[in-house]
Order: C-alpha cells, then sequence, then structure tokens
C-alpha cells in the first residue's frame, strides 16, 4: 500500500479557538455542543485564515443544504484544538489531517471518516500531497556532498516545524530525521540544543515557511498544499532539488518575502485529509446526504472547493485534473495507522 500520511493534530484543550460565522448562524462563543437543529465545523489553523473564508462559508452552505440545519464554522489558532473540538462532541464535523482524525478517533469511537478529496485523476490512487525539509536557495549549496543535496548536512542548524502535533510538518519529517540520523526519540528533534542548535514551530505550514526565507530559520518543515496559493514549484515537485518560489504579488504573510525560493533536500508523501464528523451529533442518513452533497458536479466544479492554484481567491483544496471528493472508511486510513503505530 501507499506510504502515505496527513497533518497531524493531538488532543488538548480548547485554548485559543477563534470562532467565526459562515453558513446560517453566527457563532457559538460558549462551547456548547450543537442542538439538534444546528451543527458546528472546525478547520485547521492553515484553513482559518482569512483569505480561506469564502471556501469555509461554501463548506458550511453545502453541509446546511444537505442537512437542513443551521451550520457554525469554528476557525482555529492552534493545531491541538480542532481534534479535541471533534472528539468531545463540541463541533460535529471537521476538516482535518489523518494523523488528527486518527487521535481523536482514539479518545472517541463516534469519530468517523466520511470523505477524502481524490487526486489528479478523481481516484483514491493519487490521492495525497507532499511534505518538505527545505532550505533558502541562496544557501541550497551549502547543504551539497559530491554535487547531491544531503540532509545530513541539517545537523546543528536552527529548524522551523509546524507543530509538534502537524503530521506533515513534523510527524513525518521528524520520524524520517529519526531514521535517517538513528535517533532513539523524535523527541530530541524539538528541542533547542539537542539535534538542531534552535527550534522553531511556525503554528502552520505558512508561518513555518516564513520563518525560513525571513532567515529565522536555516531549515524548514512545511507541505505543499498550503502553499500553491502563494507560489509554485519551477521544476519537478516530487523529487530532491524541488524549487519553491513565492509569487510576486503573494499575499500575508508572504507578502514580506516575494519572490524568494526555497530549494527540498528531503521530500515526502502524505495522505489526504478526511472530512470527519462525530456520529453522536451527526446521524447516517444525514451522512449519507452529506457525501452526495459533497460528491455532486455542483460541489466538484465549485472553485471556492477546487480552485486553480493561480486563482485569486483560494478555494478550500487546489483543483489539479478531476479533484473531487470521493466516500471512504477508516480502512482507507490504513497506511497511516500502520506508520503511527495507531
Amino acid at each position: 500500500m501507499m506510504k502515505i500520511f496527513k497533518r497531524s493534530l493531538l488532543a488538548a484543550g480548547m485554548v485559543g479557538v477563534a470562532l467565526s460565522a459562515a453558513g446560517c448562524q453566527s457563532a457559538d462563543s460558549t462551547g456548547e455542543s450543537a442542538s439538534n437543529k444546528s451543527l458546528s465545523v472546525v478547520f485547521l489553523p492553515s484553513d482559518s485564515a482569512k483569505e480561506a473564508t469564502a471556501a469555509r462559508t461554501s463548506v458550511a452552505k453545502a453541509l446546511s443544504k444537505a442537512t437542513g440545519k443551521k451550520v457554525t464554522v469554528k476557525t482555529t489558532t492552534d493545531y491541538n484544538v480542532a481534534v479535541q473540538a471533534i472528539a468531545s462532541g463540541k463541533a460535529q464535523i471537521a476538516m482535518m489531517g489523518a494523523e488528527g482524525y486518527i487521535q481523536a478517533h482514539k479518545q472517541s469511537k463516534d469519530v468517523v471518516p466520511i470523505m477524502t478529496h481524490s487526486g489528479k485523476s478523481g481516484t483514491l490512487s493519487d490521492a495525497q500531497y507532499r511534505s518538505y525539509i527545505m532550505v533558502p536557495k541562496d544557501k541550497a549549496a551549502s547543504y551539497k556532498v559530491n554535487g547531491k543535496y544531503d540532509i545530513h548536512k541539517i545537523k546543528g542548524k536552527r529548524m522551523s516545524f509546524v507543530s509538534n502535533t502537524s503530521t506533515s510538518g513534523f510527524a513525518i519529517p521528524a520520524g524520517a530525521l529519526q531514521q535517517t540520523f538513528k535517533l532513539k526519540s523524535k523527541d530530541d528533534l524539538s528541542q533547542n540544543g539537542k539535534f538542531f542548535s534552535k527550534v522553531l514551530f511556525g503554528g502552520s505550514h505558512q508561518g513555518s515557511a516564513v520563518n525560513l526565507l525571513k532567515g529565522d530559520a536555516d531549515v524548514a518543515a512545511f507541505d505543499d498544499t498550503d502553499l500553491v496559493q502563494y507560489g509554485k514549484f519551477t521544476n519537478d515537485a516530487s523529487k530532491v532539488g524541488a524549487d519553491f518560489k513565492i509569487n510576486k504579488d503573494a499575499a500575508a504573510p508572504f507578502d514580506a518575502v516575494r519572490g524568494k525560493e526555497s530549494i527540498a533536500l528531503a521530500v515526502y508523501p502524505v495522505q489526504n485529509e478526511p472530512v470527519v464528523v462525530n456520529k453522536k451529533g451527526v446521524t447516517q442518513k444525514e451522512i449519507n446526504k452529506i457525501v452526495k452533497v459533497f460528491t455532486s458536479k455542483q460541489v466538484t466544479n465549485d472553485k471556492k472547493f477546487f480552485a486553480p492554484a493561480d486563482a485569486k481567491v483560494r478555494g478550500m483544496f487546489t483543483k489539479d485534473g478531476d479533484t473531487r471528493f470521493i466516500a471512504i472508511s477508516d480502512k482507507w486510513y490504513a497506511p497511516t495507522h500502520k506508520i503511527l503505530g495507531e
């Protein structure tokens, strides 16, 4: 099976939740579970940015159309928040990472995946994206040995991860580094002075990339799916040496690093994120209706859901070929379960 993974979230308190209205109802700041007449959907920090407002609103409207209920959007500023929201039932639906789902499912067996988005083929065969370990292009030559980029050169550098609970922004690259350097624990990679001289956490994939491009870090981990709205790869994005360049008109937080480039020292495939529900707050009949609406042609062709990489208004996902939502179950995430040992 594919060795593929996705963003991670671990359980934590609801500290730092930012709530914003979408769909049909203003956000509930009380933290109480939704009534049987309403639903709440929670998003990761990377999908909680201002430029994703239209996409979140479209998700809420589609959920409302499917269920006939009022829908509240919950945006987050901390990766740890979303998993606790869905596991506790404070949110009934979540757009989250594969490991985040697995961690939430460990807390509550009522949390299950119902959909993911396909790859370019329109199927699950290429339903994956990539995690990178990158360095600034103007420093990239110093990471070469015998003319080839060498990951061993990053030891002792200043490192930026996304969050220590992010799969593609920490768990996957850290796991790979642990194996490469034969470390006893990944914990050494998240502490100053252990493996790296200094460790930063960007809080989001965008934040980690900015840490690198502004010079606050020498090396950084982040994914492609959260950055393609701000830049583009100028060569093969699937291989070591991939060159990512920030657009000249990139929006914040990249407005201070426009035109800057980074080079990949390592590339890791990652399993696409699921749409998950907590079955205590969503019935099977409602799940069936949600899947029917989200897998419809109307949603598939809606740029608020699947926008071209160069779109002026950000979509929830990037449209590539026949990208669409596809119904799934927990079985599809067996590779992630295996990698995480859970």
